[in-house]
């Protein structure tokens, strides 16, 4: 038979289920603020040009956003830009 003073002190398990649930909440949303708030390279950092490269510019890569931003550099990009870090946009 079972004492029902079996948790006397300790913790239920659904206490726990729902402590486990909020730290897990928490836990996302700390990350997800973490990552918002990452800050961009700066352009000297990425050795941004405002021209390009060859046939290599921001508009052409996958982290250039129009009109004249990068996800990873910060500041105003140019389209005609270039930096080490440029990856063709795939169609």
């Amino acid at each position: 038979m079972a004492n029902s003073d079996d948790n006397a002190g300790g913790i239920s398990r659904r206490e726990m289920l729902r402590t486990a649930a909020v730290t897990a909440g928490g836990t996302a949303a700390l990350l997800a603020s973490v990552t918002a708030a990452q800050a961009k390279m700066p352009q000297k950092g990425a050795g941004y040009e405002d021209t390009p490269k060859g046939d290599q510019k921001c508009s052409g890569c996958s982290l250039f956003k129009a009109p004249d931003s990068c996800t990873l550099v910060d500041g105003t990009i140019s389209p005609e830009g270039w930096c080490r870090f440029w990856v063709k946009k795939t169609s």
